[in-house]
């Protein structure tokens, strides 16, 4: 009988992939394994191939995103909601650097398209229970607004994880979210509060 599949070979393939990525070292079926324990066929048995291996790390990334944004409870306030997911996106981000940078090059498929679009969608359900609550106007249009709110934070992040800046520049999202929600209808004071209580989760 075929011996079954070890999820935790699998997750280690995975992770030192997305690893060696962002150190700029070279990958080939021998330096992936290579220290792991694990043979070269271990790739084709969990992934079908390289090919595969690329695949399912940008999938992985926005796995644990999704979980990540769903540990964000609804409140009275989708401001503060909004605000939150947010804030879950950067925790993401930086406690998952390896597989973040891995999870928008687009030169790599994901195993289900629809990964990234039902990460977008949670910001949008809460726009429009936001709009729904008066905080924001009607005429907004929810996936551009939770476009623009998703671009702010990437590039945030970007910086933080990656980059120049450092850890304490996350505070710049408070100002950025409450001046993106005002322009969105939101009351400037009352979007403030929500936004420095839904930041708070970093």
């Amino acid at each position: 009988m075929p011996r079954p599949k070890d999820p935790a070979v699998r997750a280690l393939l995975i992770e030192r992939a997305a690893h060696m990525l962002r150190t700029r070292q070279p990958i080939s079926l021998r330096s992936l394994v290579a220290g792991t324990g694990v043979s070269t066929m271990a790739v084709y048995t969990y992934f079908g191939g390289m090919d595969g291996l690329w695949k399912a790390m940008r999938q992985e990334g926005f796995t644990r995103l999704a979980a990540k944004l769903a540990t964000v409870e609804a409140t009275e306030d989708p401001v503060r909601d909004l605000t939150a997911l947010g804030a879950a996106y950067l925790a993401n981000a930086l406690d998952e650097p390896d597989l973040y940078r891995v999870m928008f090059d687009a030169g790599f498929e994901l195993e289900d398209p629809q990964a990234a679009d039902d990460t977008l969608y949670t910001l949008v359900h809460a726009i429009r229970r936001a709009q729904a609550a008066g905080r924001f106007r009607g005429d907004v249009d929810p996936l551009d607004l939770a476009a623009q709110s998703w671009a702010m934070g990437h590039g945030l992040v970007a910086l933080v994880a990656t980059g120049p800046l450092p850890r304490a520049a996350l505070a710049h999202g408070i100002p950025m979210l409450t001046a993106l929600f005002v322009s969105a209808g939101d009351d400037p004071a009352a979007c403030r509060r929500s936004v420095e209580e839904g930041w708070a989760r970093l």
